[in-house]
């Protein structure tokens, strides 16, 4: 049971349903963090703001900014995004046992060095303090430009952000993520 109870959509403002229904398109459910941002709009609009530009293409692919986020928030130890990053990974096609050996990045035949990098990246930045080296990043920039590395971080952060704001209200995860998964 979550600290502050989500909105149920009819609750929702007229103008945030909208929001709320490309979030259920998108995810295949209605995202508890996203009915208990409800209740401060313009927290909800910004969000929707933010993941609309992190999650654009970009020249990072799609499937790496998954796994990103996926490592943000098993370092930080963040349940629900945790569980959304997975069920998101898994949705964008990544094979299963490729999210299931995440924390085996670092040996495992199924990552690439690049992925290697990134994860690093990640795993390291979503500790506190933050624990990024100049090393990791000297590694990062042999795979990575400055665009692709601020598109990265940018993923790091948006997770940090959801990490803190659902672990803190200890957002309640939806019985969806786990259903697709099993299949």
């Amino acid at each position: 049971m979550s600290r502050i109870a989500p909105l149920t959509f009819e609750d929702l403002d007229a103008e945030l349903q909208p929001l709320m229904s490309a979030g259920n398109e998108m995810m295949g459910f209605m995202p508890n963090d996203g009915l208990i941002m409800a209740r401060k709009p313009a927290v909800l609009r910004a969000m929707q703001g933010l993941l609309q530009s992190i999650y654009m293409p970009g020249s990072v692919p799609n499937e790496l900014k998954k796994l990103v986020g996926l490592m943000t928030s098993s370092a930080s130890g963040c349940q629900y995004c945790q569980a959304h990053t997975e069920f998101g990974a898994f949705r964008a096609g990544i094979d299963k046992e490729k999210i299931s050996a995440i924390w085996e990045y670092e040996s495992h035949s199924l990552f690439s060095d690049a992925e290697r990098a990134a994860l690093d990246l990640a795993r390291y930045a979503a500790m506190t303090p933050n624990g990024v080296t100049d090393e990791q990043f000297k590694n990062l920039r042999g795979y990575f430009d400055d665009e692709q590395i601020v598109e990265l971080v940018s993923v790091i952060a948006l997770f940090g952000f959801l990490n803190r704001w659902n672990s803190t209200f200890d957002t309640a995860i939806e019985p969806a993520t786990k259903t697709e998964q099993s299949s």
